[in-house]
């Protein structure tokens, strides 16, 4: 199912926009597992929705992102994912003052999870009431880190980009730092990382992903391959509960960059078919297009999704048209 709020939105514009859309004027809302988060080897019954939105305006003069529209679009995304009106409501229906938040962010040199986002993350904890040693930030040190090693609540962010050994890197292999020996999910084009979700320090513990599509990589050869000429300014955030589904999502969009960009369906060098796995094999999410709930916010030129795209016959309506 597609939902469409095609619309170059000002910053009222799009808080307003996310709240007619989270008052029922557009959606129902979600299912929230705020009590044992996503993630816990179960596939959602009803479908998963994810929230794709895009603004322009997140990119300065210089290219940069500017951190005050990146808060923005994440609570607009926050809020329709949760059908709250207001973003505090929507994000003290995920998080409870009383948690444990480890944030798990990915350091990958080249392309980082943008700092701006993780402060915005970490912002709306505070709001919400967790105070500053009871959330943090980690990679790669995850398995020595005190916070998410008593995590009761995970938030799992990072961008999308073409991954060597895994056709792309994705929310669900995010957590592959969890376990001390990476390279043992490797094998076959590392086809069981949805196994990573079911570990002591994950399962039942992430409440929210986010996938930053700010400037996606979408091709690249070879073991840590990196040119900024397969970088372009998509100015996205996809975010859902459910991380097959966010991946799913993700996956589509740079795929049809890559026909854009080449011009003809140019397979990934590795095939990413974890994402395809973490559905049937492993029953983690929902990665059938006809079992996403995709909400569609912000500017719809060059967004490369749609109902088409999406292998189904979206049910449309406009958000933004309405404000």
């Amino acid at each position: 199912m597609i939902r469409d709020g095609h619309c170059s939105l000002s910053r009222r514009r799009l808080v307003e926009g996310a709240a007619l859309a989270a008052a029922g004027c557009v959606l129902a809302p979600a299912t929230v597992f705020a009590d044992e988060g996503t993630g816990s080897g179960s596939r959602p019954a009803s479908p998963s929705r994810v929230v794709l939105i895009r603004d322009r305006r997140v990119f300065d003069g210089s290219g940069s992102l500017r951190p005050e529209i990146v808060r923005e679009m994440l609570d607009a995304a926050v809020t329709a994912l949760v059908g709250e009106r207001r973003p505090l409501a929507a994000w003290r229906s995920l998080i409870r003052p009383g948690d444990v938040v480890g944030i798990k962010s990915n350091a990958w040199r080249y392309l980082p999870t943008p700092r701006s986002l993780e402060e915005a993350i970490l912002a709306r904890l505070g709001d919400v009431g967790v105070p500053a040693d009871r959330r943090a930030v980690d990679d790669r040190g995850v398995l020595r880190n005190p916070v998410f090693q008593r995590a009761t609540a995970l938030v799992n962010v990072r961008p999308m980009r073409t991954h060597h050994w895994a056709g792309v890197g994705s929310l669900i292999k995010n957590y592959i730092m969890f376990v001390p020996e990476p390279p043992t999910y490797h094998p076959d084009s590392c086809a069981d990382l949805a196994l990573l979700w079911k570990l002591p320090l994950v399962a039942g513990k992430t409440r929210l992903n986010v996938l930053a599509l700010f400037t996606p990589q979408f091709h690249g050869v070879g073991p840590h391959n990196f040119h900024p000429r397969y970088l372009w300014r998509y100015g996205g955030l996809a975010v859902g509960l459910d991380p097959v589904a966010v991946d799913a999502v993700g996956l589509r969009i740079l795929e049809a960059r890559r026909r854009e960009h080449f011009g003809d369906e140019r397979p990934f060098a590795t095939p990413p078919k974890h994402i395809a796995l973490a559905d049937t094999r492993h029953g983690l999410g929902h990665a059938d297009a006809a079992h996403i709930d995709l909400v569609m916010l912000g500017d719809a030129e060059g967004r490369l999704i749609s109902g088409a795209a999406a292998g189904v016959a979206g049910h449309c309506q406009c958000v933004g048209e309405t404000l």
